[in-house]
């Protein structure tokens, strides 16, 4: 076979025709613009050649058939009539897979997303193994893009109009057992015989087109035109309901499908690459595909430059609270790493385990994993009252209370029970890690490792380093962050770190803007509406009013005057208001509470007489502007290594609009020159704390931009 080939074809004795797909120098396959002459060649030699009896697309990459197609040749397009040419060719090129005279078989194993599944659905029968690595999917939608290969009237065609819109919407990826229940694949097998299965499939007749195995309402409401105006009105909605009109890409994949379905495929595929092509040029589009290069970039740095990390066998976890058992979780379930959990009680270590056992048993109902698979994970999990078995770590991660001489105790306690290579990290939120480590004998060892709450669902942590942290101590960091699945940002020590720290001043904002008379619901709606995924009141409910007083007089001990909290937090401490966690805050919670109803007489308590005074822009303006001017003090004072940080971690670590790229993409897209104003504006009407960073001026002055 030619090594300089992606795809190579070898013609069995049998008369299959296998083509492996392995892109030369990658370590997974994705579909390149230059593939099309390859797969042309091919296709040419199949059409002509009358003793090739079948064919079979695989991979020769373990554990990945085609993770999609290559974002940059999007980023290569000029305008809207480049990228549309760009999905005609793929259409094209899959239209002939479909249309050769022989049975075609997609053997898949691993990855089978994007053009990958376009490619897939293509074929005439999709064989897949049972492999926990093999998803099928179309997440383009996550890059404010549509599938613009085909897939919008493949799948739908293949599981149903439902099915197909709440994949192509949401992204979302089916496990094996799901494709197959869901009729996007023929046959689930084990590995070791995913060609055999295959080569059988491609040796029998060229199957008919098959219809969705729908049951029940489904089968009935996509039946008729008026059922089908349903599902494409509830599809809408509720996408929506969540993206709150701020991704084009919704509305494209709704007119999209419904051309395919009501006016036929050749249709559905004019509008899909017209639509393609469109939503290629948006700005949404733009800043999603910079998240993921950004991301992309990341997954291959060390954090360290030149500096390899050590390898991590073991983690010992102190504390079997909330986040002590989320990170016993994510090391044992995602990195595949045994965790030791230590606690003063024994209901600590049982909280822990069960915290795991709770979440791998979703998976085992949901059929993502097997049972056999969950016993395998709970086994890599272990509790003790002391300190026994400790010498064998390599990491300890400490999840105790904020509680600085109780954590310099458990620095002095892993230095003594551990070997003397252990890192201690510390997954403080608030404590500075230089004070943490001041009493270290080895404190080159110690460094930060900031989760956020549900740790198995958060996708940030913040690597916190202190002057004397070693390069080897942040790679190996770094290295067991990314395995236990979370997206690590290297953060200097400093108060608040960088989430924490430009996330207070929005929400003081926000709380001065509700003390002064805003509504509690214009309050959340408006940033909702703007990209949030949550409201700024609704977030203090959800980190706690306890938890939020706490910090602010650290940030201001630390950074100042602007960090000054609104005088409203001893009011609602005293009346017992800690917000969720015991169903007394902002919000109405418990038993028999619908919806998300304010509780109004927080009004009364803090002397408020709601009215609505500002515009939805005045209040973006006001909670947004000092979040940026912060993160441009972040980057001042090289508390975050580069924009492309800061944004990532605002991104991921607070759920800041993805689709406006971040704190420094979207200042530069709206204009430094702009945002230095406004903030003058505001710093003369509302106070000082408004006042822009040096950074920001000198930025203007010198006409500059963070992305150059």
């Amino acid at each position: 076979m030619s090594q300089d080939k992606a795809f190579t074809m070898e013609v069995r004795d049998d008369g299959v025709a296998v083509i492996t797909i392995d892109v030369p120098g990658e370590s997974m396959n994705t579909l390149k613009d230059s593939f099309a002459d390859e797969v042309g060649s091919l296709m040419n030699r199949l059409e002509s050649d009358d003793s090739v009896k079948g064919v079979v697309f695989i991979s020769g990459k373990p554990g990945s058939f085609i993770a999609g197609a290559d974002i940059n040749m999007i980023d290569g397009c000029e305008n809207a009539v480049d990228a549309e040419s760009l999905a005609r060719k793929g259409q094209a090129m899959f239209d002939r897979i479909e249309q050769l005279n022989v049975p075609v078989v997609a053997a898949i194993n691993g990855a089978c997303l994007g053009g990958g599944l376009e490619l897939a659905m293509a074929c005439h029968v999709r064989v897949c193994t049972d492999n926990s690595k093999t998803a099928l999917g179309l997440p383009e939608v996550k890059l404010g893009l549509l599938p613009g290969s085909g897939g919008t009237q493949r799948l739908p065609e293949l599981v149903g109009v439902q099915q197909g819109l709440t994949m192509i919407l949401t992204g979302k990826e089916l496990r094996a057992k799901q494709a197959l229940k869901a009729g996007l694949v023929t046959e689930m097998v084990p590995q070791s015989i995913l060609l055999d299965v295959a080569v059988e499939h491609a040796l029998k007749r060229k199957p008919k087109s098959t219809k969705p195995p729908l049951k029940g309402m489904s089968k009935v409401l996509e039946a008729t035109r008026f059922g089908r105006d349903i599902i494409f009105k509830k599809a809408g909605e509720q996408a929506q309901k969540k993206a709150q009109g701020n991704y084009p890409a919704i509305d494209k994949i709704i007119q999209t499908v419904r051309e395919g379905v009501e006016r036929g495929r050749e249709a559905g595929l004019d509008k899909e690459a017209r639509s393609f092509g469109e939503l290629a040029m948006t700005p949404e589009s733009y800043q999603l595909r910079q998240i993921f290069f950004a991301t992309t970039e990341m997954k291959k740095e060390t954090g360290a430059d030149g500096v390899k990390p050590d390898s991590v066998k073991r983690v010992g976890v102190l504390g079997g609270g909330l986040m002590g058992g989320g990170i016993a979780y994510v090391t044992a379930a995602k990195a595949g790493i045994p965790a030791r959990i230590k606690d003063i009680s024994e209901d600590g270590i049982r909280h822990a385990l069960h915290y795991s056992y709770e979440r791998l048993d979703k998976k085992v109902k949901r059929r993502h994993m097997r049972r056999a698979e969950l016993e395998k994970t709970m086994l890599m999990l272990s509790g003790s009252l002391d300190y026994s078995g400790f010498e064998r770590t390599d990491v300890v991660i400490e999840a105790v209370f904020e509680d600085l001489n109780l954590k310099q105790k458990m620095v002095a306690d892993v230095e003594e029970h551990a070997d003397e290579s252990t890192i201690f990290a510390t997954n403080t939120s608030s404590l500075p890690i230089t004070q943490i480590a001041a009493t270290a004998k080895r404190p080159e060892q110690v460094i930060g490792l900031h989760y956020f709450s549900p740790v198995d669902k958060m996708p940030l942590a913040e690597i916190i380093t202190h002057p004397e942290t070693s390069d080897k101590t942040i790679a190996t960091t770094v290295s067991l962050a990314k395995k236990q699945g979370k997206t690590p940002i290297v953060v200097k020590d400093g108060a608040g770190f960088y989430v924490n720290r430009i996330l207070a001043p929005y929400m003081n904002e926000a709380a001065r803007l509700l003390l002064a008379g805003e509504p509690i619901e214009h309050l959340d709606k408006t940033l909702v509406k703007f990209g949030f995924p949550v409201g700024p009141i609704t977030l203090l409910d959800e980190v706690g009013i306890d938890v939020a007083a706490k910090v602010a007089p650290v940030l201001v001990k630390e950074l100042g005057d602007r960090f000054e909290a609104p005088d409203a937090f001893e009011k609602l401490i005293n009346d017992d208001r800690k917000g969720k966690k015991n169903q007394k805050g902002f919000y109405q919670y418990g038993k028999g509470v619908k919806g998300k109803p304010v509780d109004t007489s927080v009004y009364s308590l803090l002397d408020i007489d709601p009215e609505r005074n500002k515009s939805a822009e005045e209040i973006i303006d006001i909670c947004l502007l000092p979040m940026l001017n912060e993160a441009a003090y972040c980057l001042q004072e090289e508390i975050i290594r580069s924009p492309r940080d800061g944004d990532i971690g605002a991104i991921f670590g607070i759920g800041f609009p993805p689709f406006l790229g971040g704190p420094f993409r979207y200042m530069d897209s709206q204009g430094l020159e702009t945002i230095v104003n406004k903030l003058e504006k505001l710093s003369t009407e509302r106070g000082e704390r408004y006042t822009p960073a040096p950074l920001l001026k000198q930025m203007v002055e010198n006409g500059w931009s963070f992305y150059q």
